[in-house]
């Protein structure tokens, strides 16, 4: 079988690592930036922390900020306007997920504009031109978006998330500085931990991991695991292991794929507006249940790179269930509910199950799956 890797061209890490942002880009010969940012972290000041570089650099650049936290058609298409008026040629991102999705689907429509509708970009789309070259900097230690080739946009319309899959919407330039995440809540900081872990779990059980992403997803659990806590906690040690951690998830899952627990919780998110990570976090718990008798085998690793003490000398079936027990409690730990309680309504069962079987995450699951049981995982977690 043939693995094909794609990563950024350069990326930076660890405290200190925006500094590099305008030397990259006048040493490219850029001119002006388009800053997409969360209208949060530009009240907040942590945009400004980007922004006071370009400042004191005397580089132009225009800020855009119209983005939800489950970015829309309609944010996508208003930046598309934004960054065609504002005379810009070069694009940084500054936030999570929602942040620098929304830049992806800017940046790749501004260059190929037949995808304008915004829909058509859903599944693999066959994009000719790279998008124009961006900067992501990450503020949120979860999506790794600033490292993979997918993208996630909301369409109000027809309530549903559609992932985006394109090489040539990866971001050239990762910054990941664990400064600009010190201001995170301890509610998103464990949110978006979590759906690293979701990310470096799934990535290693996916139908298409290979000895390369194998690596990456081993390393990535070891980090989460070592280090979500002390993030939530808001230490310096924390904050920095949660950074790489992520990153290295990102490096894995965006070159192989994901599964259930993804397409599941796109739903979630688009329906009810829950917080990704949140819902990864609920949800894999059940699909490591679920998966257990095909993917099984591959639980030892991931519990031990958990940390689980004694997990060699378990039997198989012993070393699965240490391994979810220790997804579960971690999960606890940072204060992720343990079900969809108050989220999830019966009567939406249906639709769900259906968007998450047509969700692009879906083929990647280890085990082959229908709606019916996608509806009695949902209803199981009720």
């Amino acid at each position: 079988m043939v693995s094909r890797i794609v990563l950024n061209t350069i990326s930076y890490h660890g405290h200190g690592a925006i500094e590099n942002i305008v030397p990259e880009l006048t040493a490219r010969g850029y001119q002006k930036a388009f800053v997409c940012s969360d209208p949060d972290l530009v009240k907040f000041g942590v945009t400004g922390k980007v922004t006071a570089l370009l400042d004191a650099a005397s580089f132009p650049y225009e800020v855009y900020s119209n983005i939800k936290a489950n970015p829309t058609i309609e944010n996508v298409q208003g930046g598309v306007a934004a960054f065609q008026q504002s005379g810009a040629d070069c694009i940084v991102a500054i936030g999570g997920g929602s942040a620098m999705d929304t830049a992806k689907a800017i940046g790749i429509i501004a260059n190929n504009p037949e995808f304008a509708d915004v829909r058509s970009l859903e599944g693999v789309a066959p994009t000719k031109k790279h998008a124009v070259f961006t900067i992501a900097v990450p503020t949120t230690a979860g999506t790794a978006a600033e490292v993979t080739i997918n993208y996630v946009i909301t369409d109000v319309e027809k309530k549903r998330k559609f992932v985006c899959v394109d090489t040539n919407d990866i971001p050239e330039v990762a910054v990941v500085d664990p400064d600009m995440m010190a201001s995170m809540p301890k509610g998103l900081t464990a949110a978006t931990g979590m759906d690293a872990l979701t990310h470096a779990i799934e990535g290693y059980i996916t139908k298409g991991a290979c000895a390369i992403s194998d690596m990456f997803h081993l390393e990535a659990i070891r980090l989460i695991s070592e280090n979500l806590r002390g993030a939530v906690a808001n230490t310096p040690e924390g904050r920095e292991g949660m950074a790489l951690g992520q990153y290295i998830a990102g490096m894995g899952f965006s070159n192989v794929g994901l599964g259930i627990v993804h397409s599941m919780a796109h739903g979630l998110s688009a329906l009810y507006d829950t917080p990704h990570g949140v819902a990864c976090a609920i949800l894999l718990p059940t699909g490591l249940e679920y998966n257990k008798g095909v993917a099984g085998g591959r639980y030892r690793a991931i519990g031990k790179a958990m940390g689980v003490e004694g997990i060699d000398a378990m039997s198989g079936e012993e070393a699965a269930d240490a391994a979810i027990a220790a997804v579960k409690q971690l999960s606890a730990d940072v204060g992720i509910p343990t079900d969809l309680k108050g989220i999830l309504k019966e009567e939406d069962v249906a639709f769900l199950s259906e968007s998450a079987f047509a969700d692009a995450c879906c083929p990647g699951n280890p085990r082959d799956t229908s709606v019916e049981e996608i509806a009695a995982l949902y209803r199981s977690l009720l």
